[in-house]
């Protein structure tokens, strides 16, 4: 391959600088791009988003691993840096293998129809962990729109 076809985008971090050089016919080298930022919510069914998550817990806010480990019954809750949300009444095992920080591919499956305007609430995702490689699905909410 030579040295001026070499794409950026197959550059890792360790290396960017070689291949910044090389992409540039060894000009001067550009300051590293900065990861970027969590992807939006994704609104429109089919569509994803790649984030990570900042918090798991209980319904309530309470732990579901470890000592202090909640009673199932509480259900499950998961929050992402995106600002997306995802609620259960059951206890989701994918979760409770999942830790703070892992980064996930969020994906709208379904919206609910029919809603009161402004109601949006109901909107399931299915979330793969992709440390772990495990699946789940749930909505942003308790109570589908119209409800609670």
């Amino acid at each position: 391959m030579k040295r001026g076809t070499m794409a950026m985008g197959v550059c890792v971090a360790q290396i960017w600088a070689v291949c910044a050089s090389a992409q540039n016919g060894g000009a001067a080298l550009a300051k590293p791009t900065p990861a970027p930022k969590a992807s939006q919510v994704p609104t429109i069914v089919g569509t994803c988003a790649r984030t990570t998550i900042t918090e798991i817990g209980d319904r309530f806010g309470g732990s579901i691993t470890g000592a202090g480990k909640s009673d199932p019954a509480t259900g499950t809750a998961v929050s992402y840096a995106n600002g997306g949300y995802q609620i259960s009444y059951s206890r989701v095992a994918a979760l409770e293998r999942s830790k703070v920080g892992d980064s996930v591919m969020v994906c709208l499956i379904s919206v609910p129809k029919d809603c009161p305007k402004g109601d949006d609430r109901g909107r399931v995702y299915t979330t793969t962990n992709l440390r772990s490689g495990d699946v789940w699905s749930m909505p942003d909410s308790q109570h589908m729109c119209g409800g609670a």
